[in-house]
């Protein structure tokens, strides 16, 4: 800690620098690194020298240094300033001004206000070794060779088929994680990989509902699961299915990839940190032209006595046998007004259902003699056998799944957690399973305008994808990883290498002279004006978990994003996830992999690879009648 900062020894120093009193007692806590700050005080360029130096000692590098130059005496003015750094035994010769601020001198003092700055432990700009040329030549061989070995392509039949969904990932979401991955390991970021980033095969999807340019969780999880694309807000029908028109349902079913693999003797599960019966999850069991229908509570009267389903009764009756699902969504299942087992006392988390059905117990007696369980907290979890268990139903939270900044890591399982033991229940099975996996709360956290806890869900997701490698083979589990729609999230404003992600740009506005931090979203709750102006970021806690982002437009919740989202494969006949292609594509590649579903006549009867047998066929016949012709 830096107290009472030393007088200068500089010669030739101006006499603001050679006067005491021209500085008050400045105070810099160094508690823990990454993180430092400074409590707003006035520094000569001689502390801060000072300062620079202590940081120096202690490993540190400046980045994003935010200062206030000049200020006037008389009107107490102030004009901010961003100070980039090179690294911290630079910083400490001299400073490097963006932009510099004039003013008249007999009004100018040589003091300096420094608010918060962010401290990247023992990291300089970026390696030494990446100035040299070899650096980049090696590694651009290294890469090439890899592809090369590509061309040998895995045409294995796919025994397991596994989805990972990152609700909201978009491309800028994908790469932001990437970094602060990297961050988090303590390196910059910029050159981690993620695990997804290991896939040998990248496409694009095209996102769009049947109704809608900028989609929808729901329309969007009927393209990817059940093959059609679809009306927003409706999940498992099709496109002649009109959103909350209950009379619109029957006859305009589809079924989804979860169904083609149960029907061919494979185990299934679903795993979401969203409720269980939310978008994503429910378009893998449900038909249902409202989205929101969770429980009988949400649904309006007349739809109830056109004979519609709630999403929650769907999960246990249309696919009646699905061996593990885990997730939140408790409330949904139990009588209205019945006490939540974990939050007893707590009226909104209270059973909604009005018919007064027990779904939980309904399934439990289903299930009693065929080595199923109920579980409902971690603890509980951890302790299962998978070796012992056939089917599994975890419902962890009475709504959604806590964010993994926010969880309870003695009460509430991580989505790697759920992963690992939904993976190891469902591999028994001979036949393989299929197995979708949600990173929900990364969609909830940018409507929240909450880019930390969007990309520490990302990053979560990421662990569950690695763990799920370990516990599988490449030359028999197919794995994709995509999402379902992009948000109007970015970061950016020229951060300098190893920027902390949710720090500020190197650089102020040039328009209302303030800071801005490098994430930013386009619209949503992160909107604010003080007294008519942009409020001043560095007047608060930018880098909190539940800081809401600037943004450009006020809406009460930051909406999704247009653009088409990335899609991560590997795994036998991975390759045909190629080029720009529609949503729905995905399903059907995956189903003709495994020979499930509407393509099963390619799939030889014999050997572990997937045979393009009507090709064969027809190349045969040419042949054939060509030697003839000879």
């Amino acid at each position: 800690m830096l107290q009472d900062s030393p007088k200068p020894t500089k010669p030739n120093r101006t006499r603001e620098e050679a006067n005491p009193t021209a500085t008050p007692k400045g105070r810099l806590s160094l508690p823990n690194f990454p993180k430092a700050e400074l409590s707003v005080h006035r520094l000569s360029q001689q502390q801060c020298i000072v300062i620079s130096k202590l940081l120096e000692g202690k490993g540190g590098v400046l980045s994003s240094l935010v200062g206030y130059k000049p200020l006037f005496s008389d009107t107490e003015a102030r004009h901010e300033q961003v100070w980039p750094y090179e690294n911290a035994r630079a910083f400490g010769r001299r400073f490097l001004p963006l932009k510099t601020i004039h003013a008249p001198r007999r009004q100018q003092t040589d003091a300096f206000i420094f608010s918060k700055w962010h401290l990247v432990p023992g990291k300089p700009q970026f390696p030494e070794q990446e100035k040299d040329p070899k650096f980049w030549n090696t590694w651009a061989q290294r890469t090439l060779k890899n592809a090369l070995n590509l061309q040998s392509l895995n045409k294995n039949k796919a025994k397991n088929l596994i989805l990972f969904l990152g609700d909201g990932m978009g491309v800028p979401t994908v790469t932001a994680a990437r970094i602060l991955k990297g961050q988090l390991s303590g390196k910059s970021g910029e050159e981690t990989q993620l695990e997804m980033d290991k896939f040998p095969f990248v496409s694009l999807a095209k996102t769009y509902n049947t109704n809608a340019q900028v989609p929808d969780s729901a329309g969007t999880a009927t393209a990817y699961l059940c093959g059609v694309k679809a009306n927003e807000g409706t999940v498992g029908v099709s496109a002649a299915a009109v959103r909350a028109q209950c009379n619109t349902t029957q006859g305009n079913e589809v079924t989804s990839i979860l169904k083609w693999a149960k029907d061919a003797g494979k185990s299934v599960g679903i795993v979401t940190t969203t409720r269980v019966n939310h978008a994503t999850p429910s378009a893998a069991y449900a038909h249902c032209v409202n989205r929101d229908w969770y429980s009988d509570n949400e649904m309006p009267p007349e739809a109830l006595q056109g004979g519609c389903k709630d999403i929650a009764r769907q999960l246990f009756e249309n696919i009646p046998n699905i061996d593990v699902v885990m997730g939140g969504g408790r409330k949904f299942m139990f009588p209205k007004n019945q006490s939540d087992v974990e939050y007893p006392d707590v009226a909104k988390h209270s059973g909604t259902r009005k018919d007064g059905r027990n779904l939980v117990q309904e399934w439990i007696d289903r299930v009693k003699h065929k080595k199923g369980h109920y579980v409902w907290n971690k603890k509980q979890l951890l302790s299962l056998n998978p070796n012992s268990v056939d089917f599994l139903l975890g419902l962890f939270e009475p709504v959604d799944m806590t964010y993994d900044l926010e969880r309870n890591a003695e009460t509430d399982p991580s989505l790697t957690e759920m992963v690992d033991v939904a993976i190891k229940i469902l591999r028994k099975n001979p036949n393989g399973f299929y197995l979708l996996v949600e990173g929900g709360r990364i969609d909830h956290g940018h409507h929240e305008g909450k880019a930390k806890q969007a990309l520490h869900e990302a990053v979560e997701m990421d662990r569950a994808i690695g763990q799920a490698h370990l516990l599988t083979s490449v030359h028999d589990t197919l794995t994709v990883v995509t999402a379902d729609h992009s948000h109007v999230f970015s970061f950016g404003g020229y951060t300098y290498r190893g920027n902390p992600i949710f720090g500020l740009a190197p650089m102020m506005s040039d328009v209302d002279q303030k800071p801005f931090t490098s994430i930013l979203y386009a619209n949503g709750p992160g909107y604010k004006h003080v007294n008519g102006v942009r409020e001043n970021v560095s007047t608060v806690d930018f880098m909190g978990s539940n800081y809401q982002a600037q943004s450009a437009v006020p809406l009460a919740l930051e909406t999704h994003g247009g653009e088409d989202v990335a899609v991560f494969a590997k795994g036998p006949l991975a390759h045909l996830l190629h080029g720009v292609q529609e949503q729905n594509y995905i399903p059907h590649v995956m189903a003709y992999a495994a020979c499930i579903g509407q393509n099963r006549e390619h799939c030889l009867s014999t050997g572990g690879t997937v045979g393009l047998q009507p090709v064969f066929s027809s190349i045969a016949a040419i042949l054939t009648v060509a030697r003839l012709l000879c």
